[in-house]
């Protein structure tokens, strides 16, 4: 005997309209949820060189027409040493070099706390070069708690 197929009695039942073509379910959608932005390292470098030179800057009036700028890498020389910032005198620009501070720094432990301090310090080493005082001279009032 042949198998046939019989109709039954029950209404058919309809699918929900969620439901695609082979039964399957809706497909998720192309553009996801906003994410929040990214953290990179480049951000995170200029954010610290900001924070502390906007912070230096409010503090020393010699210091609000100097330009602090971000560079890689410096250019290439003939000493031994690759330096991590540049001090500019007579164009009253600081350069600070993102890689050889992020990467040839010595760090204790090695945390997003030690790496921005160690970025504020060369900020503040460098514009203590520019303005031919001691790095702890710049920031008095912000120490005098201790």
């Amino acid at each position: 005997m042949a198998w046939r197929r019989t109709r039954s009695t029950e209404p058919a039942r309809s699918r929900p309209s969620r439901h695609g073509r082979h039964g399957r379910e809706g497909r998720s959608p192309v553009v996801r949820p906003p994410l929040p932005p990214l953290d990179t390292r480049v951000d995170r470098f200029d954010l610290a060189v900001g924070t502390a030179a906007e912070f230096l800057r409010s503090a020393w009036s010699e210091l609000r027409d100097v330009s602090f700028e971000i560079a890689d890498m410096p250019a290439a020389s003939d000493d031994d040493g690759i330096p991590r910032w540049t001090v500019l005198s007579d164009a009253k620009r600081i350069i600070l070099y993102r890689l050889p501070i992020e990467r040839l720094s010595h760090l204790h432990r090695d945390d997003e706390l030690h790496r921005r301090m160690m970025i504020e310090s060369c900020v503040f080493r460098a514009a203590a070069e520019y303005l031919d005082r001691d790095p702890w001279d710049l920031g008095p009032e912000r120490f005098r708690f201790f």
